[in-house]
Protein backbone atom coordinates (compact mmCIF):
# COMPACT_ATOMS: atom_id res chain seq x y z
CA UNK A 1 0.00 0.00 0.00
CA UNK A 2 1.37 3.45 -0.56
CA UNK A 3 -1.03 6.66 0.99
CA UNK A 4 -0.20 10.25 -0.61
CA UNK A 5 -0.56 12.87 1.91
CA UNK A 6 -3.10 15.49 1.16
CA UNK A 7 -0.59 17.93 0.11
CA UNK A 8 2.21 16.52 -0.61
CA UNK A 9 1.93 16.96 -4.53
CA UNK A 10 1.89 20.32 -5.77
CA UNK A 11 -0.84 22.50 -7.73
CA UNK A 12 -0.19 22.77 -11.17
CA UNK A 13 -1.25 25.38 -13.28
CA UNK A 14 -2.02 24.09 -16.39
CA UNK A 15 0.02 24.87 -19.79
CA UNK A 16 -1.46 27.07 -22.66
CA UNK A 17 0.37 24.78 -24.82
CA UNK A 18 -2.42 22.53 -24.21
CA UNK A 19 -5.03 25.00 -22.36
CA UNK A 20 -7.22 28.12 -23.15
CA UNK A 21 -7.44 30.07 -20.01
CA UNK A 22 -7.08 30.12 -16.55
CA UNK A 23 -6.38 25.70 -15.34
CA UNK A 24 -5.03 24.38 -12.54
CA UNK A 25 -4.47 20.70 -12.27
CA UNK A 26 -4.03 18.50 -8.83
CA UNK A 27 -2.28 15.16 -9.64
CA UNK A 28 -4.27 11.99 -8.03
CA UNK A 29 -2.50 8.82 -9.11
CA UNK A 30 0.01 7.77 -11.69
CA UNK A 31 0.47 4.49 -11.34
CA UNK A 32 3.85 2.73 -11.44
CA UNK A 33 4.09 -0.04 -14.60
CA UNK A 34 2.98 -2.36 -14.95
CA UNK A 35 -0.27 -0.31 -13.76
CA UNK A 36 -1.06 2.34 -16.56
CA UNK A 37 -3.71 4.53 -14.75
CA UNK A 38 -3.46 8.40 -14.46
CA UNK A 39 -5.80 10.61 -12.59
CA UNK A 40 -6.24 14.48 -11.90
CA UNK A 41 -8.12 16.86 -10.82
CA UNK A 42 -8.72 19.60 -13.10
CA UNK A 43 -10.18 23.08 -12.19
CA UNK A 44 -10.85 25.37 -15.20
CA UNK A 45 -12.05 28.90 -14.54
CA UNK A 46 -15.11 30.36 -16.16
CA UNK A 47 -14.31 30.14 -20.26
CA UNK A 48 -11.17 27.79 -19.52
CA UNK A 49 -11.05 24.78 -21.83
CA UNK A 50 -8.53 22.14 -22.95
CA UNK A 51 -7.65 21.70 -26.61
CA UNK A 52 -8.74 19.39 -29.08
CA UNK A 53 -6.90 16.02 -27.68
CA UNK A 54 -7.23 12.24 -27.77
CA UNK A 55 -6.33 9.56 -25.33
CA UNK A 56 -4.71 6.22 -26.78
CA UNK A 57 -6.62 4.22 -24.57
CA UNK A 58 -10.04 7.08 -23.89
CA UNK A 59 -10.81 9.34 -20.94
CA UNK A 60 -13.18 9.15 -17.99
CA UNK A 61 -14.14 12.60 -16.63
CA UNK A 62 -16.01 12.84 -13.69
CA UNK A 63 -17.74 16.16 -12.37
CA UNK A 64 -17.49 17.45 -9.16
CA UNK A 65 -18.38 20.99 -8.87
CA UNK A 66 -19.72 23.62 -11.21
CA UNK A 67 -21.15 22.64 -14.84
CA UNK A 68 -18.89 22.94 -18.11
CA UNK A 69 -19.26 21.62 -21.92
CA UNK A 70 -17.78 18.93 -23.82
CA UNK A 71 -17.69 18.12 -27.55
CA UNK A 72 -16.37 15.36 -29.68
CA UNK A 73 -15.05 16.49 -33.27
CA UNK A 74 -18.19 16.59 -35.36
CA UNK A 75 -20.56 16.58 -32.70
CA UNK A 76 -22.50 18.71 -30.77
CA UNK A 77 -21.29 20.89 -27.94
CA UNK A 78 -22.58 18.96 -24.86
CA UNK A 79 -23.23 20.96 -21.38
CA UNK A 80 -21.54 18.34 -18.08
CA UNK A 81 -22.56 18.94 -14.54
CA UNK A 82 -21.82 18.20 -11.32
CA UNK A 83 -21.95 14.10 -11.01
CA UNK A 84 -22.04 13.55 -14.70
CA UNK A 85 -19.61 11.25 -15.85
CA UNK A 86 -18.41 11.19 -19.62
CA UNK A 87 -16.48 8.40 -21.46
CA UNK A 88 -14.25 9.27 -24.50
CA UNK A 89 -13.20 6.21 -26.85
CA UNK A 90 -9.70 5.50 -27.36
CA UNK A 91 -9.08 8.08 -30.10
CA UNK A 92 -12.11 10.32 -30.05
CA UNK A 93 -11.28 13.51 -31.16
CA UNK A 94 -12.33 16.03 -28.08
CA UNK A 95 -11.75 19.14 -25.92
CA UNK A 96 -13.74 19.68 -22.75
CA UNK A 97 -13.87 22.64 -20.14
CA UNK A 98 -15.77 25.11 -18.00
CA UNK A 99 -19.14 26.55 -19.07
CA UNK A 100 -18.55 30.27 -20.30
CA UNK A 101 -20.82 31.80 -17.43
CA UNK A 102 -19.46 28.43 -14.87
CA UNK A 103 -16.50 27.33 -13.83
CA UNK A 104 -16.17 23.63 -13.51
CA UNK A 105 -13.89 20.91 -11.78
CA UNK A 106 -14.00 17.32 -12.77
CA UNK A 107 -11.65 14.07 -12.08
CA UNK A 108 -9.73 13.30 -15.25
CA UNK A 109 -9.06 9.43 -15.63
CA UNK A 110 -7.09 7.50 -18.52
CA UNK A 111 -4.66 4.83 -18.96
CA UNK A 112 -1.18 5.70 -20.65
CA UNK A 113 -0.25 3.52 -23.80
CA UNK A 114 3.73 3.12 -23.90
CA UNK A 115 3.87 6.18 -21.32
CA UNK A 116 1.78 8.67 -22.84
CA UNK A 117 -2.02 8.97 -21.82
CA UNK A 118 -2.76 11.44 -23.95
CA UNK A 119 -2.34 13.13 -28.12
CA UNK A 120 -2.50 17.18 -27.75
CA UNK A 121 -4.01 19.02 -30.80
CA UNK A 122 -4.45 22.02 -32.04
CA UNK A 123 -6.61 25.07 -29.69
CA UNK A 124 -10.23 24.63 -29.63
CA UNK A 125 -10.85 28.57 -31.08
CA UNK A 126 -13.42 31.03 -29.87
CA UNK A 127 -15.71 30.28 -32.77
CA UNK A 128 -15.61 26.58 -31.70
CA UNK A 129 -16.18 27.19 -28.22
CA UNK A 130 -19.44 29.25 -28.67
CA UNK A 131 -20.98 27.10 -31.09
Amino acid sequence: MKIIACGSVPTIVASNAYFTGRVTQNPIIEAEAPARLRATSVSFETGARTHWHTHPLGQTIHVVSGAGLAQSWGGPIREIKAGDTVWFEPGEKHWHGAGPKTAMTHLAMQEALNGSPVDWLEPVSDEQYQG
